[in-house]
């Protein structure tokens, strides 16, 4: 008994250290969102191999975005995205003006099969530089 409660807890914190994975109940690994601060964000893009996912319109895009960033509105992602965001497995940050557009957006390249992907929010709150 012992011996199956050290196995099962080594699961379960190997399985912490993926931010954006869980084991289920069934002992499957389901993909869900994570929620990540402008800082963590940033410290992603300063050292790693990110895509930067901006979610609202062309005409909120021109009036200021994150260097480097892909815009791909909320509206065209489910048409879009398997064009543009070709390696499901590649890290993506998603982010909008405040939270909402980037949660939805989000979810839903989950669901679409993308595995690596983090909500960091609104640019309202994005404390670093903007290109414009």
């Amino acid at each position: 008994m012992i011996a199956l409660f050290l196995i099962l807890s080594t699961l379960v914190i190997s399985g912490c250290t993926t931010l954006n994975k869980e084991i289920s109940t069934k002992g499957q690994e389901v993909v869900t969102v994570s929620r990540i601060t402008s800082e963590e964000a940033k410290e992603e893009m300063n050292n790693n191999d990110v895509i930067i996912l901006d979610v609202r319109t062309e005409e909120e895009y021109n009036s200021g975005h994150i260097e480097n960033s892909v815009l791909i509105p909320i509206d065209d992602l489910e048409y879009k995205a398997e064009e543009v965001l070709t390696n499901k497995e590649q890290k993506i940050l998603v982010y909008c003006r405040s939270g909402n557009r980037s949660k939805k957006a989000a979810d839903l390249l989950v669901e679409m099969g993308y595995t690596n992907v983090y909500n960091f929010g609104g640019i309202k709150d994005w404390p670093y530089e903007i290109v414009k």
